[in-house]
């Protein structure tokens, strides 16, 4: 299945000046396969070495970190012959040997002509242990499979070609909406887990993919213990429940895991955010760029690392996505904002791109809304739901407050005759983030 972050891979083989790529995600993602798929694609010669498998391997950079030693050894190891500008050098499971990770500074200095990927799931736990080489090395974040991807998948390019962006709005047939919105049903029950949308794909039954996100979520908690040797597991094991549940409402830990200490709930969320499997969205004033300067780091929503692993876990019923007319209805809304969310994320590429909202709170008022993301020097609220114009109280009263600000986004299940009333562009929940 095609991968847009190709293009970021293409992107790095072809640089001039090209440092060690070190690929960060959660498990499942799709990370192992993408790799190996673009080297044998783009490069003569391709050698991986899985340090989780071979843990033999650990041995040769035991010794001193020197690079050209080590390119020796890796071709005794392995029998293949390792050349610089013909061989994609693939490290997986990194993490697994934290001297492979140090030793990446070595290869940007001594041979950059190399090309190496590492890619991890929990590389996070390992940096946060060893001196990693920052500067030395090109971070890049891969994410589950967005719905482009999804409809890729599928064989429905032509579909692809036709979609709107909030950035560049166009109208929408009623035939493209319908056709399109079916897809997205689809996609909300099998999520972007490659696994689960391989496993739908072939059998064409939404129900076969129940059993690949059960997996998909033991093995998460599996290797936080194995890697985590200080988690409480059963406040893990809770907060895989609590936090999918959460989604769109204020996060108090109190809420998340009331039989647990504050303390021990923090941990946990910690440990899931490190392992990308949760993203904070912190609130933030929007007086001005860059939204994190004025972010609060007390109050913030959650999603999850998959909107397919959320409906899963939370239970909801594939007939009740399947036969909503209303997909911002579903589960109260948490879904759509949670596949908003995904999709921001998504488009954002990199962890530098964080998630945002804006919420106003005092005493007999309320507001919020449910992102604010910026583009060039401006910032833009985006609200998940369906209505009129007069119905979004909270987003108006944004714009009343920060007056600055020039319009903002409605995406919801609709098809708008008109797409923009005052401040206002309405478009289906569909349309690109990026």
């Amino acid at each position: 299945m095609k991968r847009f972050f190709e293009e970021k891979l293409n992107a790095w083989k072809d640089a001039s000046t090209r440092k060690p790529l070190v690929i960060r995600g959660a498990r499942q993602v799709g990370k192992t396969f993408t790799v190996k798929e673009f080297g044998k694609i783009f490069f003569p010669s391709l050698v991986i070495i899985d340090f989780e498998r071979n843990r033999s391997v650990h041995s040769i950079f035991e010794k001193d970190l020197n690079p050209l030693k080590m390119i020796q050894e890796l071709e005794i190891f392995t029998g293949q012959k390792i050349t610089p500008g013909k061989t994609l050098l693939f490290f997986d499971e990194i993490q697994a040997c934290e001297r492979a990770l140090t030793m990446l500074r070595y290869v940007y200095e001594e041979i950059p002509q190399l090309h190496v990927v590492a890619a991890g799931s929990l590389l996070e736990f390992a940096m946060n242990s060893i001196s990693f080489p920052v500067g030395r090395v090109t971070f890049e974040w891969m994410r589950p499979m967005t719905f482009r991807e999804f409809l890729l998948a599928s064989g429905k390019e032509m579909l692809l070609e036709n979609l709107p962006s909030v950035f560049d709005p166009k109208p929408v047939s009623g035939i493209l909406h319908h056709t399109v919105m079916e897809e997205l049903r689809r996609y909300f029950i099998v999520g972007g887990m490659p696994e689960a949308v391989k496993r739908y794909l072939d059998s064409g039954s939404l129900t076969t993919v129940k059993k690949v996100h059960d997996d998909i979520a033991h093995s998460y908690l599996e290797s936080l213990a194995k890697y985590n040797t200080r988690a409480n597991v059963e406040s893990l094991e809770h907060l895989m429940k609590s936090v999918p549940s959460s989604v769109g409402s204020q996060i108090k830990y109190t809420y998340l895991d009331p039989d647990r200490r504050i303390e021990v709930t923090k941990s946990s969320l910690n440990i899931l955010e490190k392992a990308l499997l949760v993203h904070l969205i912190h609130s933030t004033n929007v007086s001005g760029l860059p939204l994190g300067a004025n972010a609060s780091a007390k109050v913030f929503k959650a999603i999850f690392v998959d909107i397919g692993l959320v409906q899963h876990i939370c239970k909801v019923d594939p007939l009740e996505t399947i036969n909503s007319p209303d997909l911002t209805a579903v589960y109260k809304g948490a879904i759509a904002e949670q596949f908003v969310g995904q999709e921001l994320l998504a488009s954002g590429g990199s962890e530098n791109s964080q998630l945002y909202y804006w919420n106003r709170m005092k005493k007999g008022s309320t507001a919020e809304v449910d992102f604010v993301i910026s583009r060039g020097a401006k910032i833009y609220p985006v609200e998940v739901k369906s209505g009129s114009a007069g119905k979004m109280r909270s987003i108006h009263q944004l714009f009343s407050e920060h007056p600055e600000i020039e319009k903002g986004f409605v995406l919801s299940s609709d098809i708008y005759e008109k797409q923009a009333i005052g401040k206002l562009i309405f478009m289906p929940l569909y349309s690109a983030l990026e």
